[in-house]
């Protein structure tokens, strides 16, 4: 029996060994438990403005989410492009570098964090007007916004830290961090919103202060996780000039590319404004099925980040291949999971969402779309992920910016010809668009790895 697979030229090619399933699983697993801590969260913010009374809350909590999706994501680089140069870094095995790339970007969070905090009250308001919804929707987003923001700057700190984590494939810390924040965030909506009445803004307060205290943790888990040995920090390496020049780089794909996914969800939420607060609430809390599934596949895209920004450091072509070749494998196997149970038990968890019976039955008749998300988002999401760690971020901006005209293209016309069933119908293109795009400069990053170094 041959221990190989054939390849499409008729070369056989060595099977994946065992050891790279197991060495992805460990890296995966910690990682999904760890992301599938932030949704069970927005699934209890969700539930408790749900069984509020009247729409409006759990329409408030809706585009107060989405505002800090915004402006927190819009920033997302400080995770994204620490996990990629730190991979890198650490996969060459140095240190001094290491040090340096998260220095920086902690100095760049806390930089960013101060100009929110400045602009805060313009930000909001701006923001949430060019969103839309009633004014009752209005009013209880501005409660929760002004809640929250003031944890700005922590919340873009924990970022650097979970990046840095992430790069130097300290899962469980990073499963740690991820469990005690939204163990902490849990605790202190219910405490906010069902002992002190805060109502909205105690749910906004409940993520601020969950924010602080992981902080606190992160500066902890740095202090303790810091490289020995290392001389102390030189200002002229911080501030080299080809290191900032590359982190600049990083940082404006990934920010612009960011920029259009949360672009294409803003409009998402902005047409289904239109067609009534209930269609608002309904495609919010279907989202949070997208969620689910975003933070569980999530875990096997920083797998690949970390393995893949090793390879690149180590230039280690072979190792590239694997883990790109196994990451997929498993977040295929994840999505098709995701999507049976969305089938078979999407309108039981609906229930447990809402007690809003317009809410529910609006959700329920958009159900299917939600169900086939996963099986359309994966490609998209694993590659991300591939592209991240390789600090290949040019294309991952390119690819975006495409998926993101092609939905803004089709979404108002199948919006307009039917109704919230077109604007699913263009959400899913635009998910399959991202993977599909990507797919076409894997062949030739592949090449590059060995060869040379996989930078801008």
């Amino acid at each position: 029996m041959s221990d190989g697979v054939h390849s499409p030229d008729g070369v056989i090619a060595p099977a994946v060994p065992v050891h790279w399933h197991r060495r992805v699983l460990t890296l995966a697993f910690p990682i999904v438990l760890a992301n599938l801590t932030q949704p069970i969260l927005s699934a209890v913010d969700t539930a408790v403005a749900g069984h509020l009374s009247g729409a409006s809350y759990l329409g408030g909590v809706a585009l107060g989410g989405l505002f800090f999706n915004f402006v927190f994501w819009s920033f997302g680089f400080l995770r994204m492009g620490t996990t990629g140069l730190v991979a890198q870094a650490h996969g060459a095995g140095n240190h001094a570098v290491l040090r340096n790339d998260v220095v920086r970007a902690l100095g760049l969070a806390a930089a960013i964090g101060a100009i929110i905090l400045v602009l805060q009250v313009p930000l909001i308001d701006y923001a949430l007007r060019l969103i839309g919804g009633s004014d009752a929707v209005q009013a209880q987003a501005r409660l929760y916004c002004h809640a929250r923001i003031w944890a700005a700057p922590l919340a873009l700190g924990n970022y650097v830290v979970l990046g840095w984590l992430l790069g130097t494939q300290r899962v469980r810390l990073a499963l740690l961090s991820q469990v005690f924040i939204n163990s902490v965030n849990i605790v202190a909506v219910l405490a906010y919103v069902y002992v002190f009445n805060w109502g909205v803004a105690g749910i906004g307060a409940a993520t601020a202060t969950a924010d602080a205290l992981g902080c606190m943790l992160g500066a902890a888990l740095l202090w303790l996780g810091r490289p020995r040995g290392l001389p102390a920090l030189n200002r002229a390496a911080l501030f080299d000039a080809a290191a900032l020049r590359r982190l600049i780089v990083l940082n404006r794909d990934i920010f612009v590319r960011t920029l259009c996914l949360l672009c294409s969800f803003g409009w998402f939420a902005h047409l289904g404004a239109k067609q009534g607060d209930a269609t608002l609430a309904a495609n919010a809390l279907l989202l949070n099925f997208q969620t689910f599934m975003a933070y569980g596949l999530d875990g096997f895209a920083h797998a690949a980040e970390a393995l893949v920004g090793a390879a690149v450091g180590a230039r280690d072509r072979h190792a590239f291949a694997q883990a790109i070749k196994v990451t997929a494998l498993w977040s295929a196997l994840g999505a098709l999971g995701f999507t049976l149970v969305y089938w078979g038990a999407g309108s039981w968890i609906i229930e447990r969402l809402t007690d809003q019976a317009a809410v529910r039955a609006t959700a329920e008749s958009y159900l299917p779309w939600a169900a086939l998300l996963p099986l359309v988002s994966v490609g998209g999401f694993l590659l991300d992920g591939v592209f991240i760690g390789a600090t290949r971020t040019r294309e991952l901006m390119v690819s975006m910016a495409t998926s993101f005209a092609v939905f803004m293209l089709l979404s108002w016309t199948l919006t307009m010809q039917h109704g919230n069933h077109g604007l699913w119908a263009a959400m899913l293109i635009f998910m399959a668009t991202r993977g599909v795009t990507l797919a076409r400069y894997l062949p030739r990053m592949m090449r590059q790895v060995g060869a040379a170094t996989v930078t801008p």
